[in-house]
């Protein structure tokens, strides 16, 4: 066995055991320091609550599975302390049973309490109830908000300190972090900021934890604080450690980005975050790095800050569903076991780097008894030849080659061997007919009918308390003759919709750039007492920037044009209404449904209704979800729960709506007779709406001549000593994989030769194997796994001699 695979496998065997124990946490210049040895680490973000404890084992294990040593989450400070001084632990709250659950897995974890954590999280996870303390200045050198972050923060540190959880008590904790890229806001702040960081460090630092504490984004972190990156391209981006004896640390390595309403999804590949987590290990030392998110998950209920849609992160490794997610997930698996194999070397080796060329380099560290491994980058947007110790490396445009050795390519960030998935969703059940649909008019308040007034326009935050989306603004306009009339309206977000005489004239939003709007449109009055009745709904809180106490939403002004004569109705005397009545009965429960009458469904649909009906689950362990795609705008319950907001008119530049299926968690659901309840604030049609499973149904794999063998050849190669063997496991390979109780059932396309094209489209091409499907369906069909090598034995002999080979397969499965 040669030396340098002994050190990286040695390495890899102490990261996957490791987390089990816990022990002491320290730090030098290179890397987190645990049990006396440097650690590189690799995380993944998982948050809690944008899932459930039945789905939390498997993505603990799928993580693991994925080559993680360590799982990040946030603190949900308003999850957690609905109200002053009490406190929710339970169900997707039960923070001590996730951490408990990744020890038993043997990870480690990274706990980022905050309490201010953005998080695309409703008031970026402070409780609403902050809002009201009297002269508070969140997030600042302020006495009363200074002594309720405190507060909450000893109550989690403590809490976890007596289940023994931090790695100091041989738990799982080995890394905090206070506060959340507090620099973004700092200077909003002026002389209050700086104090205001020095007090959340020591406060920290005093809670005795017994491991490091972390700022993220605070270059000026006070010692004994780390400051740390948050981005894309920490490698080229990150200042570096504020002090000689601080490591490298990324706490978010962006996997995606997060979707708003109306935005088109952007897609960040595999292939690029593998570049950039290479760089950051070479060029800034880096020696963590988490991935932010590994699973988004669901933002259930109104979780979701402004304008955020309820699936979040579904392009992470693990998509929302918990699915694993090809080629993200397989491609990070590959290289974390790459540099693994480095590790023992690069943390402890002596660097050197020096010029290929004009836009590439080598690093190289050499360690004891003759160690030695090289990084090869090119930074070009083109191939680039470049010559390293006697040998010719091709490396792919800006892609970053990994030799454990110092002369074999294991793993090239740009070179993907890990398979494609399809995943693809059955409906399995339609709620097709009138039959099945039982509905309830939302009552529309008039002035009369409220219990709040004010002689001015309320703020709408302040009024509803976060207790609901809507509000409703009701006034009375009394007229001595029929007119027509222009009603404008001006609102600071998010969406109105406006009713004269129980009639709605008209709707508007804003977007997330641009909450606020205008809504103007004509109306006919009566003679008499004429009835305004304005509902202001939310899209979830603000979560970032400086003064959130300070932010305003819902109406601003309201006038009436009349035969040229203006009449400003904010002067008037208003009636307000917090929430919808079906809210506060919550006919949306099985035992609030029978609070009000609902009638047989009619077609013809109507803004501001109630639907519900009754389903069985669908069979099997598949993910479910439901498919709103007829709907409007709204939210959606399942036998109580939300399973979150919906908004399918808000459309993307290209005429698609942002989301249109939901996650239905299959622990929300019974055998049978399930509660469906829909509240749709527009007039969309509930005969469209179906429930189905969620499943990878195609997986594809395409490699050519110059992909490296999969990195678990290296493994084989190692423990084999038959020489034909670890010749043969060197070579590049398809490797299919279906679900669990899955299996490949057909080819649907095999072509050893040069297939035009990839897994998102391809055809044959010139040069073709004859017996390509014939070979495949041999190796593959029956069975849940197969591996094909690229090989001419494989598939009879060299088809084209003189041109690169590729082979490319895609299959079903069932």
């Amino acid at each position: 066995m040669s030396m340098w695979w002994s050190l990286g496998w040695l390495c890899i065997v102490a990261a996957v055991t490791g987390g089990v124990s816990g022990g002491s946490v320290t730090y030098d210049d290179r890397s987190l320091i645990i049990n006396g040895r440097r650690q590189l680490l690799f995380s993944g973000s998982i948050h809690y609550p944008r899932s459930t404890p039945d789905m939390w084992p498997s993505l603990i294990a799928k993580a693991k599975q994925g080559g993680l040593d360590v799982i990040d989450t946030y603190v949900f400070w308003n999850l957690h302390e609905p109200e002053p001084g009490k406190y929710d632990f339970s169900g997707r709250r039960d923070i001590v049973s996730f951490i408990k659950q990744i020890q038993a897995q043997g990870l480690y974890v990274c706990l980022r309490i905050g309490p201010f954590i953005e998080s695309e999280w409703s008031y970026g996870g402070l409780p609403f109830w902050l809002h009201d303390v009297p002269n508070i200045v969140f997030r600042s050198d302020n006495e009363p908000f200074k002594f309720y972050m405190e507060s909450f923060t000893t109550k989690i540190v403590n809490m976890l300190k007596s289940e023994n959880l931090f790695a100091s008590q041989d738990g799982p904790i080995i890394i905090s972090q206070i506060e959340n890229e507090y620099q973004n806001v700092e200077k909003a702040f002026h002389e209050k900021g700086p104090p205001y960081v020095i007090w959340a460090a020591k406060m920290a630092n005093d809670l005795g934890t017994g491991v490091p504490w972390v700022m993220c984004k605070q270059d000026d972190a006070p010692d004994p604080m780390i400051n740390t990156c948050n981005g894309m391209r920490c490698g080229e981006t990150f200042v570096g450690p504020n002090s000689p004896n601080k490591p490298a640390l990324w706490t978010e390595n962006w996997t995606h980005f997060y979707d708003v309403y109306g935005n088109i999804t952007k897609i960040r590949s595999a292939e690029d975050i593998a570049y950039n987590v290479v760089l950051f290990v070479l060029k800034k030392k880096g020696s963590f790095i988490n991935y932010y998110m590994y699973h988004g998950g669901t933002n259930f209920g109104r979780s979701a800050s402004s304008f955020i849609i309820t699936a979040y992160y579904d392009q992470a490794p693990l998509d929302e569903y918990g699915l694993i997610r090809q080629p993200k997930w397989g491609h990070l698996k590959e290289l974390h076991a790459a540099i693994k194999l480095c590790s023992e070397t690069l943390l402890y080796g002596a660097p050197s780097n020096f010029s290929l060329g004009a836009l590439q380099e080598a690093y190289v560290y050499h360690g004891d008894s003759g160690a030695c491994a090289a990084f090869l980058v090119n930074a070009d947007g083109k191939n680039a030849f470049v010559e390293f110790q006697n040998s010719t490396y091709d490396l792919p445009p800006k892609s970053i080659s990994i030799l454990p050795d110092c002369k074999t390519v294991v793993f090239n960030t740009a070179k993907v061997n890990t398979q494609v998935n399809t995943r693809s969703r059955q409906p399995t059940m339609k709620f097709d007919s009138v039959e099945k649909w039982e509905e309830y008019k939302e009552v529309i308040p008039t002035f009369d009918d409220t219990s709040i007034r004010s002689d001015v326009l309320l703020e709408q935050m302040n009024t509803t308390k976060d207790v609901s989306d809507y509000l409703w603004y009701t006034a009375s306009l009394q007229q001595s003759e029929g007119s027509k009339s222009v009603l404008s309206l001006n609102s600071l977000g998010h969406v109105l919709r406006a009713f004269v005489n129980g009639v709605l004239v008209g709707s508007e939003h804003g977007s997330k750039s641009n909450p606020g709007f205008t809504l103007e449109t004509n109306i006919s009055l009566n003679n008499g007492v004429n009835h305004i009745s304005l509902l202001s709904a939310m899209v979830g809180l603000p979560d970032s920037g400086a003064f959130l106490e300070r932010r305003a939403a819902g109406l601003q002004a309201v006038t009436i044009r009349e035969n040229n004569k203006l009449h400003n109705l904010a002067k008037y005397s208003w009636g307000y209404e917090i929430g919808l009545l079906g809210e506060r009965l919550q006919i949306y429960t099985e035992k609030g449904s029978s609070n009000v009458q609902w009638r047989s469904h009619e077609p013809s649909s109507q803004p501001l209704t109630w639907y519900k009906t009754n389903f069985d689950s669908p069979v099997g362990t598949d993910p479910v979800a439901i498919n709103l795609v007829s709907m409007g705008k709204g939210e959606a319950w399942i036998n109580g729960q939300s399973i979150g907001r919906y908004w399918i008119s808000f459309h993307t530049p290209d005429g698609s709506p942002s989301q249109i299926w939901y996650h239905i968690p299959r622990s929300f659901l019974k055998p049978t007779d399930n509660l469906l309840v829909l509240f749709e604030e527009e007039s969309g049609n509930p005969l469209g709406v179906s429930i189905g499973t969620v499943s990878i149904t195609k997986v594809c794999g395409h490699v050519s001549d110059s992909n490296p063998p999969p990195m678990i050849s290296w493994t084989k190669q190692t423990l084999s000593q038959n020489k034909e063997k670890m010749h043969y496991g060197r070579r590049p390979k398809v490797q299919l994989s279906c679900p669990p109780k899955r299996s490949i059932s057909k080819i649907l396309f095999a072509s050893f030769g040069s297939p035009s094209g990839n897994c998102e489209g391809y055809a044959v091409g010139s040069c073709h194997s004859s017996n390509s499907t014939d070979v495949v369906e041999k190796a593959c069909v029956g069975k849940r796994r197969c591996t094909i090598p690229q090989s001419y034995q494989k598939f009879g002999g060299d088809p084209c001699p003189g041109i690169r080979k590729d082979l490319l397969i895609e299959a079903q499965c069932e």
